[in-house]
């Protein structure tokens, strides 16, 4: 039979050994979580790292499409600010063309008027010396006119008188 000390000696003993296999599982357990931890830290790191390198060339391409298309931006900023003072020069240069043909225009127009201001003018002296030289030509004929009746008239009386 067993007495008091040994039935003492027994649970001590398995109480030690009970806490030895506790403590050896709860170290193989805390090796266990530990590896897996070790495990799924680095896999963390490396999917980090991996994903890390792709968002940093992303960001840099992307960051250089963006310059790019600033540069192209300011580019055509300028190409169209450039257009945009041809047009106003070429506005401003048919302006004034503009200006000269209603200058000129008017000056035709002013010529013109007074051409033909001249024109009546010479027609109407013209037509005065005309009615001149036809007053002196009508005169000049019936001058010679008379003087020809006259001289028929005088015709006449001689071969009457002698």
């Amino acid at each position: 039979m067993l007495t008091h000390g040994d039935i003492k000696k027994v649970l001590h003993a398995k109480r030690k050994r009970f806490l030895m296999n506790t403590n050896a599982s709860v170290k193989t357990i805390n090796q266990k979580i530990e590896h897996v931890w070790k495990s799924q830290e680095e896999q963390r790191q490396k999917l980090y790292r991996e994903y890390s390198q792709q968002f940093l060339t992303l960001f840099l391409e992307w960051d250089m499409g963006v310059q790019k298309t600033k540069e192209e931006e300011e580019k055509l900023a300028n190409l169209f600010r450039e257009q945009q003072k041809i047009f106003q020069q070429a506005r401003i240069v048919q302006s004034q063309r503009l200006k000269k043909i209603k200058n000129v225009y008017g000056q035709l127009l002013k010529s013109m008027e007074e051409l033909e201001k001249d024109h009546e003018h010479l027609l109407t002296d013209e037509q005065s010396k005309v009615r001149q030289e036809m007053a002196k030509l009508q005169n000049k004929i019936m001058l010679e006119a008379q003087q020809q009746e006259l001289a028929m008239v005088r015709k006449s009386l001689q071969s009457l008188l002698f």
